[in-house]
């Protein structure tokens, strides 16, 4: 799958340049996400300005990515959803459990708002 990754000092925006997003790619884009966890940058500001289409499977795993990453403490944000793919999701009632954004600004910021609060709640169980 082709992506486009732009580092930054707390996060990673990871841009596929795809139109349409099939489950085999989405499987394919997970599968490299989850390594993020374990590098010094973890969190993921994923943006979806270019794809057109996913499939059900694909939301469902974006889901699921999602949530793995929140367990284990880190940020996973969707930003840039186009209107197809938003149905899809909120059709399947997977944005009520996504943490989705407008645009990616936005996006950075809950990133760094989730940072703060993880060192804030970290610092209360010292």
């Amino acid at each position: 799958m082709n992506v486009k990754i732009d580092t930054k000092e707390k996060f990673n925006v990871i841009t596929p340049n795809e139109v349409n997003l099939t489950a085999i790619m989405t499987e394919e884009l997970v599968n490299m996400l989850l390594t993020y966890q374990q590098k010094g940058i973890p969190h993921i500001v994923l943006n979806m300005h270019l794809v057109n289409s996913v499939d059900e499977n694909s939301g469902e795993k974006l889901a699921n990515l999602q949530q793995n990453f929140y367990e284990h403490n880190c940020s996973f944000v969707i930003c840039n959803l186009q209107p197809a793919v938003e149905g899809l999701l909120d059709k399947m009632e997977l944005l009520e459990v996504m943490n989705v954004t407008p645009t990616e600004s936005e996006a950075w910021d809950i990133v760094q708002m989730e940072e703060i609060e993880r060192e804030i709640l970290g610092g209360d169980e010292m």
